[in-house]
């Protein structure tokens, strides 16, 4: 039995630009990644004081509810008011109690962008002492 005689076989020859180039491509990837994600502005949140004893803060003598029911129809504490005297009555309210807040109570079938935008109106008036309010059920 004869056997082929083995020619000069060469060692196989790695390349290894190939395998860097796709290396420096995860690499630069990976740092874009990384300089996009750690560039975005975070949203300031003020979180409430913790409370000792999971008490709900004191309710106001005179509360000052806005409720938002249609489009352009809103009542305040119960009776139907237009936006030029509530804007009145916002700012004649703040001005006597220095310490309460106005609460804006949408209804639940509204959109979430109207009741925003009216909640924007109402804080060029009151500013960060109108607040958005949920009712409990």
């Amino acid at each position: 039995m004869r056997f082929k005689q083995a020619q000069n076989s060469k060692l196989p020859q790695v390349d290894l630009i190939p395998m860097l180039n796709v290396m420096m491509g995860i690499l630069a990837f990976f740092v874009m990644i990384t300089m996009t994600l750690g560039s975005e502005k975070l949203i300031d949140v003020q979180l409430p004081a913790e409370q000792a004893e999971n008490t709900p803060p004191p309710r106001p003598t005179d509360p000052f509810i806005v409720e938002l029911v249609g489009e352009n129809e809103v009542r305040l504490n119960g009776q139907p008011v237009d936006l030029d005297s509530l804007k009145e009555q916002i700012t004649a309210y703040l001005s006597r109690n220095p310490d309460n807040i106005v609460f804006l109570l949408p209804n639940q079938d509204l959109p979430y962008e109207q009741v925003m935008q009216f909640l924007g109106e109402m804080r060029q008036v009151g500013g960060s002492r109108v607040s958005l309010a949920i009712e409990e059920g």
